[in-house]
């Protein structure tokens, strides 16, 4: 298929700017895949929609306060990185800008000197390996990040967050992401209790989201486009989850793409997953036979990103640009910060 098959028109304003409140106050758009069949609803009404004995699969993954400014060492020009892969140890893969002042062996500064760096080498793509630096005694990489970093919003929210913690899913745990798993962003503790409480299995992956992800597909035919990796665990007790859940003939329900690249990364061609960790760079687009997942959640989807192509391979192509047409058309928030999709 080509990338133009993936285009719809979105006017600005429906571009949420913010998250709603209560998180599960946002609109669901419920698509049967099989039927194409269109239900309006909301997020709390989200047990109608499962059975006992299915389960959800949730990325736990935590984003980072990952974009940094601070100044050369030696010229005190400021300059910027933003986070993407841990690449072992204290390096890790960044982008900077401007690129000029981040050349190898070009020493950084961040927050006054509790984080410094260096420039070790300029990667394909122009990104930059650097390590880090910093004094034990003033905490762990991470706890330095959330006193100095700030959180990479995408560049399509220009309204300033006031509380960052509504970029995080409320079952975050482990930090390493550059952008939130969104479809995670409508759950509360109390639906979440709900939905144990009516038999309904939740289970963990992880998947730290790199801004790889969300490359624009440059290539005409999409088949040409790809991925970057991404690391993911996949805990021993969520693959008796899902392994358990579908031997009962339940249902396995991916919360978010991520969430969804993850499982599938691991199926084995009887349906069954394995636990491990590893890192993945699988893409998905019409054509691809699905092995473990049978319903996803998710936002809706810049137009031609690889998002909504996988949307399309699960929903069939024809039924998801519908249901796109019909969000435009009732006025749903889109994008990060915008309303739900349950595709069963």
């Amino acid at each position: 298929m080509m990338k133009r098959d993936f285009y719809y028109d979105l006017p600005a304003e429906l571009i949420a700017q913010e998250p709603i409140e209560p998180r599960d106050q946002s609109r669901m758009l419920v698509l049967d895949r099989k039927t194409g069949s269109i239900k309006d609803s909301f997020f709390y009404r989200l047990v109608e929609f499962l059975n006992p004995g299915d389960c959800l699969i949730l990325n736990d993954s935590r984003v980072l306060p990952a974009r940094l400014y601070g100044v050369r060492e030696d010229t005190g020009g400021v300059v910027e990185i933003l986070l993407l892969n841990p690449k072992g140890g204290n390096r890790w893969e960044v982008l900077a800008g401007p690129a000029k002042k981040a050349k190898p062996q070009n020493r950084l500064i961040f927050g006054d000197g509790l984080l410094k760096a260096e420039v070790v080498d300029v990667l394909d793509g122009g990104n930059r390996l650097v390590e880090f630096y910093f004094d034990t005694g003033e905490g762990s990489f991470y706890s330095l990040l959330e006193q100095i970093g700030e959180m990479p919003l995408p560049h399509y929210i220009t309204k300033r967050l006031d509380n960052p913690e509504r970029y995080q899913t409320v079952y975050s745990r482990e930090p390493g992401s550059a952008a939130a798993p969104t479809a995670g962003l409508h759950f509360t503790p109390k639906l979440l209790s709900e939905i144990r409480d009516m038999g309904v299995g939740i289970g963990f992956v992880t998947l730290h989201v790199g801004l790889g992800t969300f490359r624009p597909v440059k290539t005409k035919d999409i088949k040409k486009h790809r991925m970057h990796s991404e690391h993911y665990e996949m805990p021993a007790e969520t693959a008796d989850l899902i392994n358990s859940t579908r031997s009962r003939g339940g249902r396995v329900i991916a919360v978010g793409t991520t969430s969804c690249r993850t499982i599938e990364s691991v199926g084995l061609t009887d349906g069954k997953v394995k636990p491990g960790e590893g890192w993945t760079d699988i893409f998905i687009y019409p054509g691809y036979e699905f092995k473990v997942t049978n319903g996803l959640i998710t936002n809706f989807h810049l137009p031609e990103s690889t998002l909504i192509m996988l949307v399309s391979a699960f929903a069939g192509h024809r039924n998801t640009m519908s249901a796109y047409d019909h969000a435009v058309k009732e006025k749903y928030r889109f994008y990060s910060f915008g309303d739900s999709m349950l595709i069963i």
